[in-house]
């Protein structure tokens, strides 16, 4: 949805877009943690929000400033469709995004709340595209929550495509005076593409403490990150495949290997499945293994309606969870999990 369209000279034009997206679901899963004391609380029926996709809404906009050169904005703000508040987001109002950059031919430069190349190079990756169920998501928050994915006091520079490739860096200050440390945070990755074949291979690390401390959600858990992924679309397919090392000080080492593909069965259907194995590189016993499948079904362009199939298994003191919103951790043995909903996006 545009909302204006300005011209004032030959080379400045604007306009503002409004965005978002709705998503709400069933959850079913066969056991739940009981956070008081991290026991089997039993299965659970419950509503929630984002089930597939997180629920949000968002301005973004350009002005062309003439010789190619455009200024863009971008705020994002994740809701809450079950209580109407804010969540999937480090929990302040335009949590998720919040940047003013400049694009042009020699790359694009953003200064604000913004995701990391980490991040972007897992997304890019993800063998089901990043879904709030059964996917990479609840694996990533639930090592080090948001931190990483929504960085405030974030300068980041993206450099255009040459010969296939694509180099992006980013450093967010920790804005604490005196002590350039607290809560500072880089992020650096390199992207290849040839034809229908990607590779992305990023690096994140990060300290403790700084302005950013004080969001709802931790944004600044001290960690480093590693990451290599590849994607290849023949056709309707797409496989991908990646490795990913979320390192925590003082704390655990967890190395993750996830693989999946997506098939575009017809222009209305789709179907992925992922594989997940995760161990701590501190002590090989705690480990865990999650698979999910999905279909989507698209009533129109904007609508869909969606089934999703999930199962983990933990062993030792590994805790890892089928869906980042209703049930971020899990419990030792075997978890069935099932989400069904609705997805809407304009």
């Amino acid at each position: 949805m545009v909302l204006g369209n300005v011209g004032t000279a030959a080379h400045a034009q604007s306009s503002v877009t409004l965005y978002g997206i709705v998503d709400s679901a069933i959850l079913y899963t066969s056991k739940t943690l009981d956070l008081a004391n991290g026991q089997n609380a039993g299965h659970q029926f419950s509503l929630i929000t984002g089930g597939q996709a997180p629920s949000l809404f968002g301005l973004k906009g350009e002005e062309d400033l003439g010789g190619g050169m455009k200024a863009i904005f971008e705020l994002e703000s994740g809701i809450d469709l079950s209580t109407g508040g804010l969540t999937d987001s480090n929990g302040n109002f335009f949590g998720r995004q919040a940047w003013v950059g400049l694009t042009g031919s020699f790359g694009t430069a953003k200064a604000g709340v913004q995701y990391s190349p980490f991040v972007l190079s897992l997304i890019a990756t993800d063998p089901r595209s990043v879904s709030y169920f059964g996917s990479g998501v609840p694996l990533y928050i639930s090592n080090v929550f948001v931190t990483g994915i929504f960085n405030s006091n974030a300068i980041s520079y993206t450099s255009p495509t040459i010969a296939g490739l694509q180099g992006s860096a980013m450093l967010a200050l920790g804005g604490t005076a005196g002590d350039f440390q607290a809560g500072r945070q880089y992020s650096a990755s390199l992207n290849y593409t040839l034809g229908q074949f990607k590779i992305s291979a990023a690096m994140y690390s990060g300290n403790s403490g700084g302005t950013a401390a004080t969001t709802p959600v931790p944004s600044t858990v001290a960690f480093s990150g590693r990451t290599v992924g590849a994607s290849y679309r023949f056709g309707d397919l797409t496989m991908k495949a990646l490795f990913v090392n979320f390192k925590t000080a003082g704390s655990f080492d967890n190395r993750i290997y996830g693989g999946g593909l997506n098939y575009r069965v017809t222009p209305a259907v789709d179907i992925d499945a992922g594989v997940w194995y995760t161990s701590d590189g501190n002590d090989t016993s705690n480990h865990s293994i999650m698979a999910a499948t999905g279909l989507t079904y698209s009533l129109s362009k904007a609508t869909a309606i969606y089934g999703q199939l999930g199962y983990v298994y933990n062993h030792g003191l590994m805790n890892t969870g089928l869906s980042t919103n209703g049930a971020l951790f899990g419990v030792a043995g075997s978890t069935v999990g099932v989400a069904a909903g609705i997805r809407h996006s304009f």
